[in-house]
């Protein structure tokens, strides 16, 4: 397994250009089921959960052609197998958003079930009761979902107990096929869940209403291949932002939507850090001023994102006084907050709240990263620490950073890979 080796102290300075967004990617692929056309998407990272996806469209019998420039082809003329194998799906979590495109395109699916996750469980029954109310037949068994629709599903009024991102994107790409309307009611409204249906609607879907908590979607007779370029990754330019304000630095982020961003970076700013807007798609941000603690909840868009509390932990513990930190998306996701420990964190856990005291100096250690949003806050720590520290199981941070190390030695980290 490989790891990272960091020496902290070095203020960062530079440039960082954005990659396409991960969460963004993972649907917008998953649509390329949806027609036998070829589709072309720009922007795709190369990181380890895209790799898996492409994987699981090859099983289904698509045919992927990606370029080192971060195009993908994906031409999916006949789908032999409407499945979603363990085997193929096991080490990613986003498994479930085949499941709409697949028994919408061919009127089965059968798909591993995702399964629980470091930071808790991502429950798949919001997509099999939206899809039920479309008129699938859905059953459960040996670990895998099956959904059953020989006739075709059928739009429906479909509310979501609690907002799903990937229930929200799962069922949408199901409803432009469905006969009919199909309303989708209290919708995620990530970014994500708005490129997806741009994507959508650039293949002939009918879609009105994406971005906001009620989405409208007229039901289409088939799709057309097109041609589509990825967000920015609004998660890998808010974990650099910290980056340039932990370690008293100086960093300008390209290639991001500052809007995506907008209540990390008020949070920011409400602790001190000098956050500006440069143009349209860039964010400048400088630290070395003193950093005051500050209260965050973690929230759905366009509250404060679940994937940057971790990385916000870690540069509270360089903050003067007493930080709350209140997650409640995910319930288990304080894993990174015994490893910052051992580098020298205060930090208390309080049911799904963190208590974090500062500011403390961190000193390198050995630690290993839990899941995929922990590593980047280890990172974020021991760039910042004294000494040396030694990050294990940074496949979590492959899954969804891509080239992190040489991104951040451009900008002066000494960071290295070893295994």
């Amino acid at each position: 397994m490989d790891k990272l080796i960091i020496e902290g102290g070095v203020p960062l300075a530079g440039e960082v250009v954005t990659s396409g967004a991960k969460n963004s990617a993972l649907p917008a692929l998953a649509a390329c089921l949806l027609t036998s056309e070829p589709v072309v998407l720009h922007r795709i990272p190369r990181v380890r959960d895209i790799r898996t996806m492409e994987k699981l469209l090859e099983y289904t019998g698509a045919s992927v052609e990606p370029n080192a420039d971060g195009t993908v082809r994906v031409h999916a003329a006949n789908l032999e197998r409407p499945e979603a194998p363990y085997d193929v799906v096991k080490t990613m979590r986003a498994s479930s958003l085949v499941l709409g495109p697949l028994v919408a395109r061919t009127g089965r699916a059968r798909v591993s079930l995702p399964g629980g996750c470091a930071i808790g469980a991502r429950p798949i029954n919001l997509h099999m009761h939206g899809l039920e109310q479309l008129g699938a037949t859905i059953s459960q068994s040996h670990g895998y979902v099956e959904a059953q629709a020989p006739n075709g599903l059928r739009g429906a009024t479909v509310h979501f107990d609690r907002i799903t991102v990937t229930g929200t994107e799962d069922l949408l790409m199901a409803a432009v096929l469905a006969k009919g309307e199909t309303v989708l009611s209290n919708a995620a409204r990530e970014p994500e869940v708005a490129d997806l249906a741009e994507l959508l609607i650039k293949m002939g879907a009918q879609i009105e209403g994406a971005g906001t908590s009620t989405i409208r979607i007229q039901g289409v007779e088939s799709l057309h291949g097109a041609e589509h370029t990825i967000i920015p990754d609004r998660i890998e330019a808010g974990t650099f932002l910290i980056a340039g304000a932990i370690t008293g630095g100086d960093l300008l982020i390209r290639r991001c939507v500052p809007e995506h961003l907008a209540a990390l970076i008020a949070k920011m700013r409400q602790a001190g850090v000098d956050v500006r807007e440069e143009g349209a798609d860039a964010l400048r941000v400088k630290g070395g001023g003193k950093l005051r603690s500050v209260d965050m909840t973690t929230e759905e868009h366009p509250g404060f994102a679940t994937d940057l509390q971790a990385q916000f932990v870690a540069l509270m513990t360089q903050a003067e006084g007493i930080s709350f930190i209140t997650e409640t998306i995910f319930e288990n996701r304080f894993m990174h907050a015994q490893e910052l420990s051992r580098m020298g964190a205060n930090i208390r856990i309080d049911g799904r709240k963190a208590v974090v005291a500062g500011a403390t100096p961190l000193t390198g250690a050995q630690v290993i990263a839990s899941d995929l949003r922990a590593s980047a806050s280890l990172v974020l720590a021991a760039l910042v620490a004294k000494g040396e520290t030694l990050i294990d199981r940074v496949y979590h941070i492959d899954r969804g950073y891509e080239k992190i190390e040489q991104k951040l030695e451009a900008v002066g980290a000494k960071i290295r890979r070893t295994d």
